[in-house]
């Protein structure tokens, strides 16, 4: 069994490798600002000021780097109620949606 901190290093790897791979088409890109205000919503807040789970403004997310943030996204926080997004979520689909993130786009 691979232990959590190589599969997060091998992921933080191939999310730089292969930031530029794909091109996210504007329907899917929808989708994923769908899935941040609805799903993502749910926990951190409508607004994403925070809820059950922290907020995700770009202030409180400064020094927090965008690739930290999706791979957060495609694996979830263990012993929080973080899930895991990988199933839905590809690398450069988790990627593009955390710089969304970081850049304040709602």
């Amino acid at each position: 069994m691979v232990k959590r901190p190589v599969l997060i290093a091998v992921s933080l790897a191939l999310l730089v490798q292969n930031s530029w791979a794909a091109e996210i088409a504007a329907p899917r890109r929808a989708e994923l600002l769908n899935l941040l205000k609805h799903d993502c919503g749910s926990c951190h807040g409508l607004s994403l000021k925070g809820g059950l789970g922290p907020a995700l403004t770009p202030d409180k997310l400064t020094g927090k780097p965008v690739d930290f943030l999706a791979t957060t996204i495609l694996y979830g926080r263990y012993g929080t109620p973080m899930p895991p997004w990988r199933p839905f979520l590809s690398d450069p689909e988790a990627l593009w949606l955390a710089e969304q993130i970081k850049a304040g786009v709602r």
